[in-house]
């Protein structure tokens, strides 16, 4: 069994536009898919899944899968 807390970020590896969608769908355990889908239909209903993906771009850290590569200390 996994102890470590779950945390929100976005995918780098699971992505259309920035990784919010399938960074959430991995978090939530559903697909990427579904995500993207009610950001679509709450956007057109309301305005309000843009944002809320507008948001969730700005505060929801990436899960840097490709970290930038280490500068050596001194340089």
């Amino acid at each position: 069994m996994n102890s470590s807390p779950r945390t929100l970020t976005r995918s780098t590896t699971d992505r259309k536009i920035s990784g919010v969608s399938g960074g959430l769908g991995a978090y939530l355990g559903i697909d990427p898919v579904l995500v993207r889908v009610g950001f679509v239909v709450t956007t057109l209903a309301s305005g309000v899944g843009l944002l809320a993906y507008l948001a969730l771009l700005a505060i929801v850290p990436a899960d840097d899968a490709h970290p930038a590569p280490a500068v050596p200390a001194g340089t």
